[in-house]
Parts: C-alpha cells; sequence; structure tokens
C-alpha cells in the first residue's frame, strides 16, 4: 500500500513538472522478489506522451447561472466530457415551480417538490462543480464573471470573487414585474419561489389565528380574512382555487367560528382570466369561481396597495378609484429583469427591451459565447422579409433574375426551418405546400418553368411575418431550451465539420446547427374541487374530474427524481386521507 501511495506521488510530480522529460522508477513489490520497471517520456511543450499521436484536448470551461428549469435541464441533458462545467446560483437545490401553490395549502410539503442541485449531476460521468453564489456583474469583453457568496457560508472571509469561461450559460429566471405600483414590494406576497409559498401558508394561518382573538371586532376580523389575489393567469387563478379548497375543507373544521367572514378576491386588469387559454376554459373558471364565492374582479388594475388597502382603477366604468380592504395580498402578474442582467444588457446595447435578446439558436446577440434561455431572455426571431434579397439571390442558382418554382421548392425546406412564420403561416392559411402560397401572388403555378421575379418572391411572402409569436415565460419552454442547448454542446465538434443546420442565406454553407423549435404539449388550469381545465396540442379541451388525474400523472412523471416522485404522491395520499395540513411551522 505503501508503495502505491509512493508511485502516485511519483506519478503526480511527473504530470506536473514542466522541466521533467525523462523518468525511471523502480521499486520492489512487498514480499516479493520482484521489481517493476516504469519508463515514460514526457513532452510537455505540444501536450502529447510518447506513443500517442494525438493532443489531449484543454476541456473548455462552461459556467452555468441558475439551477431553475433551464438550467438543470441543460446540466441534466449535457453529457460531454470534454466540458468542464461551473453551476453559480444562490439557491442550491431545484424546485418544481407548478406546485408552488400546492405547498402555499399544505397539500404538498416543500421539501417534495426540491431536489438537490449537487444529486442531479452527482452520477454524470463528467467534471461539474457547484458554487453557493449571486452573480452580480459579467463581463462579456473578457469572458468573466464576478459573483458574491453567501456571507454566512462564507469561511475565509472573502465575499466577492472572480469566475473565468469559455461558454457562459445564462438561466436566472426573473423577478416578479410590480409594473412601479407604490407599495407592492412592501406589502404583497409573491409566488416565485419555494420561500414564497412556505411565507405565504405560514401568513394564511396567522390571518386565522388573529381573526380568532377575543378582543377582535367583526369589522377588522373581515379585514383579516379577506385575501386578495392579483393577477388572473395560471399562477393567480390556480392559488385561488387551492386557497378555497383549503379554507373550505380543512380551515372551517378548526375555525367554525369564523368561516362565514372569508372572502377571497382575484384582481384582473384584463376583461377575462386565463386570457392565454381557449374560450371555452375562460367561460367555465369564471362560472365556477362565481359558483364557488370567489369574486373576480375584470377591469381592475391595481394603482397602489397600502398596509390594509388596496387601491384599484376600473377600467370598465370611466376610471374610478376603488379602496379594497384585505388581511393578505398575493401578487402574480408579470415577469420583470434581474438587476445584473439589466446592467449586462445596457453593455451589449439592449437596455430598451425587457430581456435579453437572443437568436435563433439561443445566443445572446453581440456576444458570441454567451447564451441566454428561459424567463430572462426572448428570442429575437429574425423576419422573412428582412432578408428577402438574400433568400432569392440564394435561390436563383442561374442567376437569371427570376426564380422558377422548381427552384423555390429546392429552397424551402431551408426556409421554414430558418424562419418558422413560413410554415405557421401556410397552416393558419390551411395551405398544403408552397404552390399554394405562390397562387395568391402569381396565379397559375401549376407549371414548374413558371417564373416568379423579386417583386413576386416578396408578395408571395409579404404576410408569412405575421406569424411571429414570442414564446411564453413557462416552465414547458425554459425546459426545452436546456435540453436543446445541451444537446448543441455535446454535438458541438461534429456540427462544426458537418454542419447540419439551415442554408446561410447572408452567408456561405449551413448553420452549425438546426435552430431551437418550441413544441407544445399542452397546459393545465386547476380550477379547485379535484377539477382541472386542460388545453392539449391539437385545439383539445378536457375540464373536469378525468383532467385532473392527468394533471397528477403529468406531474408526478415529470419529476427530476424518483424521491420527490415518491414523495409528491405521497403528499397527495395523505391529502385525501388525512386532508391538509394548517400547523404553523
Amino acid at each position: 500500500m505503501r508503495g502505491f501511495t509512493i508511485f502516485q506521488r511519483v506519478s503526480k510530480s511527473f504530470h506536473e513538472s514542466s522541466s521533467l522529460s525523462k523518468l525511471l522508477v523502480l521499486f520492489t513489490v512487498s514480499g516479493g522478489t520482484g521489481a517493476l520497471v516504469a519508463y515514460a517520456e514526457a513532452n510537455r511543450s505540444n501536450g502529447a506522451y510518447i506513443g500517442s499521436s494525438e493532443t489531449v484536448p484543454e476541456k473548455k470551461k462552461v459556467v452555468v447561472l441558475g439551477t431553475g428549469w433551464a438550467g438543470t435541464s441543460f446540466l441534466r441533458n449535457l453529457d460531454n466530457p470534454r466540458y468542464e462545467v461551473l453551476v453559480v446560483s444562490p439557491r442550491n437545490y431545484f424546485a418544481f415551480t407548478p406546485l408552488l401553490p400546492s405547498v402555499t395549502s399544505g397539500t404538498i410539503e416543500a421539501r417534495s417538490i426540491v431536489e438537490p442541485i449537487r444529486n442531479i449531476f452527482r452520477k454524470k460521468k463528467m467534471n461539474i462543480e457547484y458554487g453557493e453564489a449571486e452573480c452580480m456583474k459579467i463581463d462579456a469583453e473578457n469572458r468573466k464573471i464576478y459573483c458574491r457568496s453567501n456571507i454566512n457560508n462564507n469561511l475565509n472571509g472573502k465575499e466577492e470573487f472572480v469566475v473565468d469561461y469559455d461558454y457562459l450559460i445564462i438561466a436566472v429566471g426573473a423577478n416578479v414585474n410590480t409594473f412601479n405600483t407604490p407599495g407592492v414590494e412592501e406589502h404583497c406576497h409573491f409566488l416565485k419561489e419555494v420561500e414564497d409559498a412556505q411565507k405565504i401558508r405560514r401568513t394564511v394561518i396567522d390571518c386565522f389565528e388573529r381573526a380568532s382573538l377575543p378582543n377582535v371586532s367583526d369589522e377588522e376580523k373581515k379585514r383579516i380574512l379577506h385575501f386578495a389575489i392579483v393577477g388572473g393567469g395560471p399562477t393567480g387563478v390556480e392559488f385561488a382555487a387551492s386557497l378555497h379548497d383549503f379554507v373550505n375543507e380543512d380551515l372551517v373544521k378548526l375555525y367554525p367560528g369564523i368561516k362565514d367572514l372569508v372572502k377571497i378576491t382575484l384582481l384582473e386588469a384584463g376583461d377575462h382570466i386565463l386570457s392565454m387559454f381557449d374560450k371555452r376554459i375562460t367561460a367555465f373558471a369564471e362560472d365556477k369561481f362565481k359558483r364557488d364565492g370567489i369574486d373576480v374582479k375584470t377591469g381592475s388594475m391595481v394603482v397602489k396597495v397600502s398596509e390594509k388597502e388596496i387601491s384599484t382603477k376600473e377600467l370598465k366604468n370611466g376610471g374610478g378609484i376603488t379602496t379594497i380592504p384585505y388581511g393578505m395580498a398575493v401578487w402574480s402578474t408579470g415577469v420583470g429583469t434581474r438587476p445584473f442582467i439589466k446592467d449586462f444588457m445596457k453593455q451589449i446595447n439592449q437596455a430598451s427591451r425587457r430581456a435579453l435578446a437572443t437568436d435563433e439558436w439561443l445566443r445572446v446577440e453581440g456576444c458570441d459565447n454567451v447564451y441566454a434561455l428561459g424567463d430572462c431572455a426572448t428570442i429575437n426571431q429574425r423576419k422573412v422579409m428582412e432578408d428577402i434579397a438574400a433568400i432569392f439571390k440564394k435561390a436563383d442558382k442561374d442567376n437569371s433574375g427570376t426564380l422558377t418554382v422548381k427552384e423555390f421548392q429546392e429552397v424551402i425546406d431551408d426556409i421554414c426551418e430558418r424562419y418558422p412564420q413560413v410554415e405557421l403561416y401556410l397552416k393558419s392559411k390551411q395551405m398544403r405546400s408552397i404552390v399554394d402560397l405562390l397562387k395568391e401572388a402569381k396565379g397559375d403555378v401549376k407549371k414548374e418553368s413558371t417564373e416568379l421575379n423579386i417583386e413576386d418572391f416578396k408578395a408571395a411572402l409579404s404576410k408569412v411575418d405575421s406569424q411571429m409569436k414570442f414564446l411564453p415565460a413557462t416552465a414547458q419552454v425554459a425546459s426545452q431550451q436546456g435540453a436543446y442547448l445541451a444537446k448543441c454542446f455535446d454535438r458541438m465538434e461534429e456540427c462544426e465539420k458537418n454542419p447540419e443546420g439551415p442554408l446561410r442565406f447572408r452567408g456561405e454553407g449551413r448553420h452549425r446547427f438546426k435552430p431551437f423549435r418550441y413544441k407544445h404539449f399542452g397546459q393545465f388550469a386547476p380550477l379547485g374541487g379535484e377539477q382541472t381545465a386542460a388545453q392539449l396540442p391539437g385545439d383539445w379541451v378536457s375540464i373536469g374530474h378525468s383532467s385532473q388525474w392527468l394533471w397528477y400523472s403529468v406531474y408526478a412523471s415529470k419529476q427530476v427524481s424518483w424521491r420527490t416522485r415518491a414523495l409528491v404522491v405521497s403528499d397527495w395520499a395523505r391529502r385525501f386521507v388525512y386532508g391538509r395540513d394548517s400547523s404553523r411551522i
């Protein structure tokens, strides 16, 4: 054992020394007469060893900011040992955020939806490390990030440190957008993190306990037990439904004297809640909330929040101001940009945007080796009409100044891949092929010899950019972006030699990778009472108890580990048998 240790030390010295060129090691194996001879020759100048014809490639350093859906998906799918990965995040776990509303009501425990980030990558056969810190500044020009560690975990007294990178993956998510409404940050709860859900749960119980005190007037009890939710999107609606079930199925049994004083109000500035869903789901949700006693106020824009009152501007009634007393307010509308991302956007001339602009390959515009995905970024899809002349020139192989239908068809696949709005436009107009599109502009194009000039070409594609859409800030989008980017990194060298992307219409050759394409698998809106609305691909809508069980199965299967999957399912089972936990811990 000791001889083996000596060999290890000598071997280490050999590899670390730049001046050592030849080494002869001779040692006797304990308990025997034999000897082991080892000879090696190293050439440190070119990084090669004798007997090897290839240089050992230097590992590229990849820094990942964030452990949310996008960052975690990237780490789970990355499988190339040629990268050295450092994960920087103030949160050392991944949280399954779609179940946060269930945490607020005690249906699911917080520990059931979190998985330590080290557990996610510890079995990977590559070098991945984690640092619990917060990024404060990005220096893209010098490829450095400036970080600040959590002072409570800081043992050596150095609060700030600098990290170099070859590739930077920004996946830090977003802040809540308060729209600069006075009093929101001081008096409202948010629902973005696990800590937010736990705080809301404690506050709900506090409200019931305070209202149960003997020295509180009935008027004050009504105010304390009035729960206001701002935002009629999926998060606000699900929280309102979850809170309603918690109150009416569990808390009323523990606080029978004040059950009739509880009120839940949902405030939405738009004309309807769940406006991003099918109209059938929107109508059903509003009708169900009305039956359940949840007061839905549409056309009500919050203009100010004080310690005990919310002021709203009634957009439907001439803009009058209404004051609503409340005991707890939850703000769940909009996403905002994190401060250090704003500073970075100023550096790269994107200060006027709401999020980091990337190209279709998730690369930040203006930065070669910086990528951004998830809620902190948005894809700046290039318009067809911006490149119409370059596309025409690339398709016109004989430089005749006109395009035949055959020439157009030869590049249409590349056009659809590079500009997805073309395919969306064809579907929206129920067109089966590009020939149908040309008919609108040219008329009879049955003959392949029919020619189009540049003006005909512009006319054919003039309306396709109307189908351009921004991707929603959802976990589904972020997860797919992380998986896509990991696949690109895994095949970086291969695709450098053999590009697989569409034609470069403004250059030569092809793009290295196919651009990112989001595939929508549907969305859910739990409405309480074991009923859920589901909108699935193909405009298929399902509402009711069957959709609730579909929701259970999908959310259980999407957990990142068997541990969290088992805990979530056991929490659901416990709730069915014993009810929700109403203790204040």
